[in-house]
């Protein structure tokens, strides 16, 4: 070994003995809007940097490195930024990891070392399972997903500091372009404004130190990190999106929403027949009146209207139709290898664990039902209009269609789409020990057929005798599994039926269903006698505890659910509930209340989670560039075999003994609904 190559192992020995935590926080600038691209394209822009870099070593005090000003980082912090050995915490550690696996690449290509094989499209960025996020932290508390959101709710000494945002946009944000290229205020522009944008950065570590130590006594357990690690690997790796079809998408939604509005302008004669103040005006000359063009209302209005009121209706819903946000979302995120990503925020439904859709909002996707969707695909691909216009009438709604079909493999691969048959349903009747229901799943039965057979008493085979009972069946299945009634019934799907009608379903589907009735009843007991008596109990295997303010779901797979400050109080019929603090509709931090069926939905939901966590890492030898829910979609060469996959994902763990999984899936050259 050579003398430098001697020193430099020794040095980087001495760093890892001596130093184990590293904590971040920067201030960055870029031309790019973060809140609309995601972070990935945010440091993907040419004209991205780093202004101030704020750390502490060990929980030392905090140092600020300006950047901006021409100070440079130690030997020793960029040494560690690339040792595994250490810990790098961050509150939203996604955005500090990608930043500074960016501004490492660009600037200290020669430390830089990839955590993914050279097939692997993560491989541009720091390895996730060296940092450790203090938002996730929080989140698994059930406290809020923002730095000074978290500060507020426990009352630090140390808050972050008001005037960042003002700050973040004057220096960070471009404040004009000159032949294209933005032009951002530096720190000479304002010299008491750095100062105090420094004191900024600086106060936003001591925050994060501060939340670490509140949160010291109730750790993440190590198999979460694990998960965080899998996630941010997934996020890495993004998805290839066609940008042809995104781009000629966009085109034709602009034309056809232009022919759309002509055709309405020459029935009403209205300057804008796409405002809803004129066009409401114009059906009442018309003899129709309503308070709102929302879809049912048009649809209902469309059943009796006479022309030309019914055409310009039907022209208002393909117009509602003609939205391109998520191609637009698309075009936001990808990156300049051709890759969205960014998409899945861990821990971002904090009361179940469940991951959050971020930036194209893949759980929201609409559905694509056209029989030659491929066909349709390479119309709109090849910006051929008129040939859309004629084959399927309603362009709007076949664009929207195709949404899923802009997320394509990377040459030479393929998608495996594969999902869970029914996963809540088997989770529910496990925990329960609805022993018909566990049966019905053994013996590979339809879980709507089966409950509607339960509740109406018949046999009920899907497309065969009785067969028109099953819509019935599911539509209770999804209703009444959380306690719902008649108001869930109408929700699901059931609005055609009669109020006794579905009351008389509900009473079956319970009486039907009684360990599952039991489990709701029971988990309640058991959680409000956890908070009053400040004790611990347990039921399913399922264990409450009340610790330090908090309200302890133990799942069977070791996971907690965590409520912040439970109290006892009474609900509308009089009897006990449990109330906790979170984040309600209007995303606000207050007081919300619980009952047996919502606290059951979150348990049988949080185990869903974890058993897909589990798939993704008996699976995660495999490129997973997307998950949903109960869904995942890997990319992967066009020999890997459906079967295998589908069989790895019904795997079950060791502590979900007794629960019958089962996964179906199906290949693709492009992101569909089988």
């Amino acid at each position: 070994m050579s003398g430098g190559r001697l020193t430099e192992y020794l040095f980087g020995w001495v760093i890892g003995v001596t130093m184990q935590k590293l904590m971040i926080d920067l201030e960055t600038k870029s031309d790019v809007d973060i809140t609309k691209a995601g972070v990935y394209r945010y440091a993907d822009s040419p004209y991205f940097d780093i202004l101030l870099f704020a750390y502490s070593v060990d929980d030392a005090p905090v140092k600020v490195v300006d950047l901006a000003c021409g100070e440079q980082l130690s030997e020793e912090i960029l040494n560690a930024l690339t040792d595994d050995r250490i810990q790098k915490h961050a509150f939203n550690a996604s955005f500090e990891r990608v930043c500074l696996s960016v501004w490492l690449r660009r600037n200290y290509p020669e430390r830089f070392v990839s955590y993914g094989s050279p097939e692997d499209a993560c491989g541009n960025y720091l390895n996730p399972n060296a940092w450790r996020c203090t938002m996730v932290a929080a989140a698994y508390l059930g406290l809020p997903l923002s730095l000074a959101g978290v500060g507020a709710v426990l009352q630090l000494q140390q808050q972050k500091l008001s005037e960042g945002k003002a700050l973040i946009r004057y220096f960070c944000v471009p404040y004009d372009h000159v032949n294209g290229v933005p032009q951002f205020h530096t720190p000479a522009d304002a010299p008491e404004k750095w100062n105090v944008f420094r004191a900024y950065n600086q106060r936003d570590v001591e925050t994060e130190q501060a939340i670490e130590r509140r949160l010291l006594r109730f750790p993440v357990p190590e198999f979460v990190w694990q998960e965080h690690a899998l996630d941010q690997t997934v996020n890495d790796r993004g998805i290839q999106v066609d940008l042809q079809l995104v781009q000629q998408a966009i085109r034709m939604d602009a034309l056809t929403k232009d022919k759309l509005l002509q055709r309405m302008k020459a029935l009403t004669h209205l300057d804008n027949p796409n405002s809803v103040y004129q066009l409401l005006g114009w059906l009442e000359t018309q003899g129709y009146s309503s308070d709102s063009l929302g879809k049912a209302q048009v649809q209902e209005l469309i059943k009796t209207a006479r022309e030309p009121v019914r055409s310009v209706l039907e022209l208002r819903l393909q117009l509602s139709k003609a939205s391109v946000k998520k191609y637009q979302a698309m075009q936001n995120a990808v990156c300049s290898d051709g890759r969205a990503r960014g998409m899945f925020q861990f821990y971002g439904a904090n009361r179940t664990g469940r991951e959050a859709g971020r930036i194209i909002q893949l759980q929201n996707l609409p559905q694509n039902h056209l029989p030659d969707l491929e066909a349709a695909r390479e119309l709109v691909k090849s910006g051929n209009l008129e040939a859309v216009e004629l084959l399927y009438e309603d362009v709007p709604d076949t664009l929207s269609q195709l949404i899923r079909t802009a997320f394509v493999p990377k040459p030479g691969y393929q998608f495996l789409v594969a999902d869970f048959s029914a996963i809540e349903a088997r989770v529910i009747a496990w925990l329960a020990g609805e022993t018909w229901r566990m049966q019905a799943f053994a013996d590979g039965k339809d879980i709507y057929c089966a409950s509607a057979s339960k509740i109406f008493g018949v046999p009920v085979v899907k497309h065969g005798i009785n067969g028109h009972l099953r819509q019935k069946g599911k539509v209770a299945e999804l209703a009444c599994g959380y306690g719902g009634s008649v108001g869930a019934m109408k929700a699901m799907g059931g609005a055609e039926m009669s109020d006794a009608e579905l009351k008389q379903i509900v009473t079956d589907w319970r009486t039907a269903s009684p360990h599952i009735v039991q489990l709701w009843w029971d988990v309640e007991n058991a959680a409000i006698k956890a908070v009053r008596d400040k004790t611990e109990t347990e039921t399913h295997g399922i264990h409450f505890s009340y610790e330090s303010g908090f309200l302890f779901i133990k799942l069977l797979s070791g996971r907690r659910l965590a409520y912040v400050k439970p109290r006892i109080g009474e609900n509308r019929f009089g009897g006990d509930s449990i109330t906790y603090e979170g984040i309600g509709t209007g995303r606000k931090w207050e007081r919300l209340e619980t009952y047996s069926g919502k606290l059951v939905e979150n348990i049988v939901q949080a185990t869903a989670r974890d058993l897909l966590f589990y798939s993704m890492q008996t699976l995660s030898q495999y490129f997973i560039v997307g998950h949903i829910h109960d869904e995942m979609i890997i990319e992967c060469p066009k020999d890997t075999k459906l079967d295998e996959i589908c069989q790895q994902m019904a795997r079950t763990p060791d502590w979900a003994k007794g629960l019958l999984l089962r996964a179906d899936g199906y290949e693709c050259s492009f992101y569909k609904k089988d």
